[in-house]
């Protein structure tokens, strides 16, 4: 098994938006990057990146688990896992279905979970790690058109908080990245007019964070929840 001199990335939703921006940010500080999609593209954007795709499912364990696998087998190591996820399917509040908030259950929190169930043991036996989740700043501020996003963002952050807990004195660290309105999505004067900073976030700029809260300079942040989102966050 060979084991790569560069340190080594994974990173989950990475075909499009913020999750290819964070890839793009790793890739460019020289993390070897191993990304992963339900959208097939992500393959070209690793061969661009100079990286590993696996295609399959943030819901399915078995193909997190082929993720992990070829990560391995390709580097022999993992350094950092970025958790990308998408946004889960969102109604009325009361609207929402059990399916709906199953569905978002194991795509913003489970996947989560799952990776770190899957990538630990690795980061134990190196003495090192570091996990970003890419979360929302709706996990302190829920927003009536995005219930089940805003729920289980909150879930997160107390996942986040006892994985740290746990794993700390191991070496291995957990933090929450948590954007405001980026501009993968259209731009909404309603959304706009929140943020002080008057614009909508850039990919990169969310990508720069997330290198940094994996790499050594950021050794001593651990269990946190970070917002960047143009100080649109009202709570203290």
């Amino acid at each position: 098994m060979p084991t790569s001199t560069a340190p080594v990335a994974i990173v989950t939703a990475a075909g499009s938006g913020i999750g290819c921006g964070m890839a793009a940010a790793l890739a460019a500080s020289g993390y070897s990057v191993s990304l992963f999609d339900i959208d097939p593209g992500v393959e070209n954007l690793a061969v661009e990146l100079g990286g590993l795709a696996t295609v399959g499912s943030l819901t399915d364990l078995d193909d997190l688990a082929r993720l992990v696998d070829a990560t391995i087998e390709r580097y022999g190591r993992i350094d950092a896992v970025v958790n990308g996820g998408g946004h889960a399917r969102n109604n009325d509040l009361l609207s929402v279905t059990d399916g709906e908030w199953h569905d978002g259950l194991d795509m913003l929190l489970l996947s989560v979970v799952r990776m770190a169930r899957l990538v630990t043991p690795h980061m134990e036996a190196a003495g090192k790690g570091a996990f970003v989740n890419l979360s929302s700043y709706t996990a302190f501020e829920p927003m009536a058109e995005i219930p089940v996003n805003s729920t289980m963002r909150a879930a997160l952050t107390s996942f986040t908080k006892l994985y740290a807990d746990g794993h700390a004195a191991k070496g291995i660290r957990m933090n929450n990245l948590m954007p405001g309105f980026v501009d993968s999505w259209p731009e909404d004067p309603r959304f706009l007019a929140k943020i002080p900073a008057g614009r909508y976030a850039t990919t990169a700029e969310i990508g720069k964070l997330a290198r940094f809260l994996v790499s050594d300079d950021a050794s001593y942040i651990n269990g946190e929840s970070i917002r960047i989102d143009g100080g649109a966050a009202r709570s203290l």
